[in-house]
């Protein structure tokens, strides 16, 4: 057995004349996971689980424009030097910070036209979004990209000379043969926090206390991106520094304080009517299948019953 991650020998197959990429076939199975568990968790709180796969039609292409958007702007030198190259997704290269901020956007437009609270819809599908985020890190596997420092670790990920040079690594570590697998970290972490989130929804509503919306995406952002400063600090990709630190590195520093300050707020302000269901559309019938309630409910309670949930004057 190799005291090492190996490299896969491919990344895309051929399906006739079309070349499936790895890295595309992940995200697809993760924004699919997304939806289903997004549909799960919006029903639990009354809403229609169908308008969870129409903002899907939306909120998925914005945000692989917005993630390819940021991509381009941060890391111009990483372009692949085709006329396409701006465009070339397949090959790598989205930033999620710029997809969740354009995807989002679109997202709560369409919600609010639907006469919807998009911050309970963002509580909803928080988890899924970091399941969506986790599989989409096998991709990076595959594109032998997003490694970290070298190391001797018995899970050091073996990385092709060419793909070193390819990813813009120091000329002092091209020598190095195996790397910290960071994607893979990313991953472990993303379905861990996935579950830290239902479990803190589930775990405060048995207490009587819900978590207000939008508290569980405020911990999103916050805990992504705090996870996101050790991770920087483990990267040798190609990246642009600022003061010996990569851009991220201040992104994400960033993010997080905005992430603890949004969750402190949101939980320290009265309790605010959100809706699940717009006027014009009904709300579903309870079904066998739908599961027991998700923490979720606790914000359409509470906008149903506002004098009740609101535990006392604002201390805002």
């Amino acid at each position: 057995m190799p005291a090492y991650l190996p490299s896969p020998p491919i990344n895309s197959f051929h399906i006739g004349p079309l070349d499936v990429h790895f890295y595309a076939l992940a995200y697809l199975v993760g924004i699919a996971l997304a939806i289903v568990l997004t549909r799960y968790r919006w029903r639990a709180v009354g809403g229609d689980p169908e308008l969870v796969g129409e903002i899907a039609l939306w909120v998925v292409p914005a945000g692989i424009i917005g993630g390819r958007i940021y991509f381009d702007i941060t890391t111009p030198m990483d372009i692949p030097h085709v006329w396409y190259g701006p465009f070339a997704v397949w090959s790598g290269g989205l930033g999620i910070w710029g997809g969740v901020l354009v995807g989002g956007l679109v997202g709560v437009w369409r919600l609010r036209r639907r006469g919807v609270s998009p911050a309970l819809f963002a509580d909803a599908m928080a988890p899924g979004l970091l399941i969506a985020q986790g599989v989409g890190r096998i991709g990076n596997y595959f594109n032998k990209e997003l490694f970290g420092k070298p190391t001797t670790l018995p899970w050091g990920l073996e990385i092709p000379y060419q793909y070193r040079v390819n990813g813009g690594i120091p000329a002092a570590d091209l020598h190095f043969a195996t790397f910290q697998p960071t994607f893979l970290y990313e991953l472990i972490f993303d379905f861990a926090w996935a579950g830290v989130l239902i479990w803190l929804g589930y775990r405060y509503k048995m207490l009587g206390r819900p978590i207000k919306a939008p508290g569980l995406f405020a911990l999103y952002v916050f805990g992504y991106s705090a996870y996101r400063i050790f991770e920087e600090s483990l990267r040798i990709d190609s990246s642009v520094h600022i003061f010996g630190l990569r851009l991220n590195t201040y992104i994400a520093s960033l993010l997080a304080v905005i992430g603890a300050i949004w969750f402190y707020r949101t939980q320290h302000r009265p309790a605010r009517a959100l809706t699940a269901v717009g006027p014009a559309h009904p709300a579903p019938a309870p079904s066998a299948d739908s599961g027991p309630e998700e923490p979720a409910r606790d914000s359409a309670e509470q906008a149903r019953n506002p004098e009740e949930a609101a535990p006392g004057p604002s201390t805002t």
